[in-house]
């Protein structure tokens, strides 16, 4: 496979192939994955009792500055594989008794993962686990292959959107991918355990100093949906990051003032379909060990 590649927001028109990288994601056109696990570290209609069947890619069409997969979200390492190694790895992955296969930052191999999907018979829904800064005309490649969708919502302001994630279009390419997420899969719909078949689930992340923008994301939740049709998860686990230090005002995690007025407004907004988290979970425990558990070779 090789082709020019345009198929994120950024168009970058770079020539990926099997094995070049190119682009702005730095990445090959084939998938290059660097975990495959079960996780338990999503929210509890993903992880649910037996995990949350996690594959991480590496590469990213964004620089976030406070990205925790910092390490892997440039492009490196992890394992090449082809369209059948990772038709393969879900299928192991399904057979450990995961409650679905969670494909994280996936956007930038939309093409190799639609063709690993089609016609895949795996029994248990597939999540796509995005930044939500992909193309309408990609996620439309992905339709009746993919059961959640999982995006962030990060921004609705350009200026902090462009500042912290070089990208300063992404509050209006998320608000339509998500619009077409929900045009996709409709209301989200819980099996008798709680566990998330179909449908969408918004996440926000609360920045420092970001208590405005927060309310617009929770705003456009509330407003652009019918109520009660789609998930919201407001997340307060922001850690600073090794090179924050070149931010001051993201240097400091979310006080639970902050945290309790935003849960408070998202109330309000009448969102009672969703997560919330307490400002004690900012740490670094939830994320993983980026060692190539799960590809049969050592990092």
């Amino acid at each position: 496979m090789e082709y020019i590649c345009n198929d994120c927001p950024r168009r970058c028109g770079a020539v990926r192939s099997d094995d070049r990288p190119g682009g702005f994601c730095a990445s090959p056109a084939l998938p290059r994955v660097i975990r495959a696990a079960p996780h338990f570290g999503e929210e509890p209609c993903i992880s649910g009792s037996r995990g949350a069947g996690t594959i991480f890619f590496t590469g990213c069409n964004l620089r976030c500055v406070f990205c925790q997969n910092r390490e892997i979200s440039r492009g490196g390492g992890g394992r090449t594989l082809s369209v059948q190694e990772l038709r393969d790895l879900m299928l192991r992955l399904r057979d450990q008794g995961v409650h679905n296969i969670d494909l994280v930052t996936p956007s930038h191999f939309a093409r190799a993962i639609a063709q690993a999907l089609d016609g895949l018979d795996l029994g248990i829904p597939v999540v796509w686990n995005s930044s939500g800064y992909e193309s309408v005309e990609t996620l439309r490649m992905l339709e009746g292959l993919v059961q959640i969708y999982m995006p962030d919502m990060k921004y609705w302001k350009s200026e902090p959107a462009r500042r912290y994630s070089a990208a300063a279009d992404y509050p209006q390419i998320a608000a339509a991918a998500i619009r077409e997420m929900f045009r996709q899969r409709g209301p989200y719909l819980l099996d008798d355990e709680g566990i998330l078949q179909s449908g969408v689930l918004i996440r926000h992340l609360i920045l420092p100093g970001q208590d405005l923008s927060a309310m617009d994301v929770i705003d456009f939740a509330a407003e652009e949906f019918p109520a009660g049709s789609v998930l919201f998860s407001l997340m307060s686990q922001y850690t600073p990051m090794p090179g924050s230090e070149r931010y001051p005002e993201l240097c400091s995690p979310i006080d639970s003032e902050t945290n309790d007025r935003l849960l408070s407004y998202m109330q309000r907004r009448g969102i009672a379909a969703g997560y919330w988290q307490e400002p004690a979970s900012a740490t670094g425990e939830m994320i993983p060990d980026f060692d190539y558990t799960g590809l049969d070779i050592e990092a």
